[in-house]
């Protein structure tokens, strides 16, 4: 793993003002009820949502890193997620939208003008790549809450990539021996729950070339794997019961054309070879189960995704990689990233995206579950950030790898994701694996 580069100013200024495009493009469109929408336990608000990702910049960028005061007295009270309960977010007296984007602008400016006079310390550049990730973070969730809601696809200036290349079927085998899971120091920048790279045993085996495509998942739907009690586990029956899930949640049946999806707004043809997404983790095990296979542990992904064989292909190599195809940046050629697509492609799309195993498509496209409930590694110790991971940890699973929607620049081999395992909003879908 080579070391990289820190962004300087210049390069954070351009990522502040491109997360900032994008949280405006996101929300662009949007009349006052869609930006407040309806009291689901999976959402925000969206004016809220915007108003906090612009508080968050100010409180860690400037508040916290550079010691200045507050632009809104009523800040903290109305956009700190730690402080204020999600389900009072609807009934807080938020600024109008034109008021909210004007308080972003104004603490984007601030951040700016410190920039532009000097290099930040190594202090002050962790705070603005904070500000920075947490923005693209919600920028995703801007892009699933427009999904999950009905709304229109947002309109975003990007040339899409060839979607329709095919099926990726078999498996890749994998050599055991002991691989360093986690981060290590040299990252520019990592979030704690990466923290640090530690010595695991894995024990050799066979993971699946690509993702679960939507015909392979519809197999499992039309041989009764929602009906099936046996193919579940105890808490994934429960799930299912509860919710009365019978197939994945925007799929339906139509007599003239089959199954079809809703992508947004509009309702499509489900795309044979592009992966399975919106998908729970109960969905990922019960399929698993089916399949005869199981999802990997977060391990075995890394190992696939970052790792390299020893020269005679019977042990992993002491070399990780930072992406699956080497240390080299994302391009539109090796990972289906930053809402280019505005959507999933097919399985087969990307093979310069290739691990050294042959893995495809294990940056971008869609995120994986994996089997492993998210814990700390060893000897965790909270970032300043105190409720980005710790509060989570044992309730939620891990995914893994991105998804279409996810900004090139906050991804690498060890990022680390999670959510309880019953979501099925999310841009998630999965890989099989087995000895």
């Amino acid at each position: 793993m080579q070391p990289q580069a820190q962004p300087d100013a210049e390069a954070l200024i351009a990522w502040h003002h491109d997360a900032r495009a994008r949280t405006r493009a996101l929300v662009a469109g949007l009349d006052d009820a869609q930006l407040m929408g309806p009291r689901l336990a999976i959402v925000n608000p969206l004016r809220w949502e915007v108003g906090h990702v612009g508080w968050f910049q100010e409180y860690w960028a400037l508040r916290h890193a550079r010691g200045e005061p507050a632009l809104r007295a009523d800040a903290d009270g109305l956009y700190d997620s730690a402080q204020v309960a999600h389900d009072v977010r609807w009934d807080l007296p938020l600024p109008s939208m034109a008021g909210t984007l004007g308080y972003l602008e104004t603490v984007l400016a601030r951040v700016v003008k410190h920039l532009a006079v000097r290099e930040p310390s190594p202090a002050e550049r962790y705070f603005h790549l904070l500000a920075i990730f947490h923005e693209d973070m919600h920028d995703e969730a801007f892009t699933y809450t427009r999904q999950t809601l009905a709304y229109p696809a947002p309109a975003l200036d990007a040339a899409p990539p060839a979607r329709a290349c095919g099926p990726l079927s078999g498996d890749v085998r994998v050599p055991g021996g002991t691989f360093l899971l986690g981060a290590s120091p040299e990252a520019p920048f990592v979030f704690d729950n990466e923290k640090w790279a530690h010595a695991v045993e894995i024990a050799p085996f066979a993971i699946a070339r690509a993702p679960v495509t939507n015909v392979e998942f519809a197999a499992f739907v039309d041989d009764g794997g929602y009906r099936r009690r046996e193919l579940w586990s105890a808490a994934g029956w429960t799930w299912r019961s509860a919710v009365g899930a019978e197939h994945p949640v925007y799929w339906r049946r139509t007599p003239a054309s089959g199954w079809e999806r809703r992508c947004f707004d509009r309702w499509l043809p489900l795309a044979p070879h592009e992966p399975v997404i919106f998908v729970c983790w109960y969905e990922a095990d019960a399929y698993c189960r089916w399949a005869e296979r199981r999802l990997p542990s977060e391990a075995e992904w890394e190992a696939a995704a970052a790792g390299e064989p020893t020269a005679d292909g019977r042990a992993l190599a002491p070399r990780t990689r930072v992406y699956p195809w080497g240390d080299d940046s994302p391009t539109a050629a090796r990972a289906n990233l930053d809402g280019h697509a505005l959507g999933c492609v097919d399985v087969a799309a990307l093979p310069d995206g290739d691990s050294a195993f042959g893995c495809r498509q294990m940056i971008g496209n869609v995120w994986e579950w994996t089997a492993t409930d998210f814990q700390p590694y060893p000897d965790f110790v909270r970032d300043p950030y105190a409720e980005y991971s710790a509060p989570w940890f044992d309730t939620h699973k891990v995914l893994r790898g991105g998804c279409w929607a996810t900004r090139a620049r906050l991804l690498r081999n060890t990022w680390r994701n999670f959510y309880t395992p019953d979501r099925r909003d999310v841009f998630a879908g999965f890989r099989v694996c087995r000895p």
